[in-house]
């Protein structure tokens, strides 16, 4: 395990907090920073992202969609919680939570963007972290690429979709041009880009090659991921000091959304007799948010400074923590898990 991984909640703790107050310290730095931008997307946030997930994503081979057979029932549990489940119950519990049980403490003129941030946020399933999670579970790693795989074509076509429909429920203006270029910018060309360049990898020394190139790219990612986290949280910085209870209110359909699409994906698994080595990633998978994606998505479609944005942004500062727990009660339970008599193959 590296020391990024052993210590990875530390590290996003330090570039939060260094995050807020470089944004409180120098607000006109960042306000520069957002100002570049074309049609509503910030450039430099464009190419952090880019830079972080593109070098997660050359691990993805589609080749490994074959297979998906192999473990059929972890892969059915993890696409029906992450494309059936996870964005309708967020969308419900912003509803319940956001839109009615706390409405009274929220400020009345934001409170449609703090749900639509929350419905991007779980729309799209994590793709780049999701190998961390799965490596500290010591999960089926041809179940996690496959997943993944798999994951990243469904986004392709099915993102845009879901969430301009349950944006719709919530009486919110979609901007459908605004969310096709991002599924563009965030998806799309990330995917090709990754693959074009694993591609050549591959052609000019094999998987040596390729792994050679993920170990430099990986500092890059890193590196990336870290900055990501500054001028996100230097973005928003004045908002979080400003409103500790907001966030801690948004916080609570977040944490309610991850802890039960975990539990779901879980003991689906279980149930269906899945082995524990693939039920780890599928609960990692199908409770994680690619919470990239999302900050990017909500900042074109509402502005850095709207309810949408933060949302998302509270949905990174407690995505590394969660997990983290998640994967602990994951490898604790493992004894208990494997108690169960398995169905057959």
């Amino acid at each position: 395990m590296s020391i990024f991984e052993r210590y990875l909640t530390l590290w996003v703790l330090l570039c939060i907090a260094a995050g807020i107050a470089l944004g409180h310290a120098m607000p006109g730095l960042f306000q520069a920073v957002a100002s570049l931008e074309i049609a509503r997307v910030n450039l430099v946030v464009a190419v952090m992202i880019w830079l972080m997930i593109v070098p997660m994503l050359l691990r993805i081979d589609f080749a490994a969609l074959g297979e998906v057979g192999r473990h059929w029932r972890g892969i059915g549990v993890t696409l029906l919680v992450n494309w059936a489940i996870k964005p309708f119950s967020m969308a419900l519990l912003g509803w319940f939570f956001i839109g009615w049980l706390f409405r009274a403490l929220l400020p009345p003129d934001q409170i449609d963007g703090y749900i639509a941030g929350l419905i991007i946020l779980a729309a799209a399933p994590c793709t780049a972290m999701v190998f961390v999670w799965s490596n500290l579970t010591k999960g089926e790693p041809h179940f996690t690429l496959s997943q993944v795989a798999l994951n990243d074509v469904i986004m392709i076509v099915a993102f845009a979709p879901i969430v301009g429909l349950l944006l719709g429920l919530s009486a919110i203006t979609v901007p459908w041009e605004t969310l096709a270029l991002s599924v563009v910018l965030y998806i799309v060309v990330p995917v090709i880009a990754a693959q074009i360049v694993r591609r050549w990898a591959l052609s000019k020394g094999g998987p040596a090659a390729l792994a050679a190139l993920l170990e430099k790219l990986g500092r890059v990612s890193l590196v990336a991921l870290l900055a990501t986290l500054v001028l996100l949280f230097g973005f928003q910085g004045e908002q979080i000091i400003a409103q500790p209870l907001v966030i801690a209110l948004l916080a609570v359909p977040i944490l309610i959304q991850v802890y039960f699409n975990a539990g779901a994906a879980y003991l689906l698994n279980r149930l269906s007799g899945e082995q524990h080595c693939v039920a780890g990633p599928s609960a990692l998978i199908g409770a994680s948010n690619f919470f990239e994606l999302a900050v990017a998505a909500a900042i074109s479609l509402f502005g850095f400074h709207s309810g949408a944005a933060l949302a998302t942004v509270v949905g990174v500062l407690i995505e590394v923590p969660v997990m983290l727990s998640i994967v602990w009660i994951v490898n604790r339970s493992k004894a208990w898990y494997e108690s169960a008599t398995p169905a057959p193959p």
